[in-house]
């Protein structure tokens, strides 16, 4: 992960430790403190972090049901909790409409 200072000084920009960035709900998003270690995060509509990553190369993903409880984690150390939502789908699940059965497919 690129640092936003490195960004900052090959602009030309003048800034000072912490970089600090947040974003409109008020949920910090960027950090960067003056011995070079930094992160990010994402967040999702309820300001849950859905993604993290710092300099050191760790991350983790997380999702969440409608209450913010944790229902998947994943991170960069090999460690996967729960089920993604990518992977549930409805593929190969039979309904019935009007008496014809219709196979379903995920796109």
């Amino acid at each position: 992960m690129k640092r936003l200072s490195e960004t900052y000084k090959e602009l030309g920009i003048e800034f000072t430790f912490p970089i600090e960035i947040k974003d409109a709900h008020g949920n910090e998003t960027y950090f960067e403190g003056s011995k070079g270690f930094s992160y990010k995060r994402e967040h999702d509509f309820k300001g849950n972090v859905t993604y993290f990553e710092d300099s050191d190369g760790y991350w983790y993903k997380r999702e969440y049901d409608a209450n913010c409880n944790v229902t998947y984690t994943e991170d960069s150390d090999g460690y996967k909790s729960g089920t993604s939502r990518s992977v549930k789908t409805c593929e190969g699940k039979v309904i019935e409409v009007d008496g014809i059965k219709y196979k379903l497919t995920a796109q």
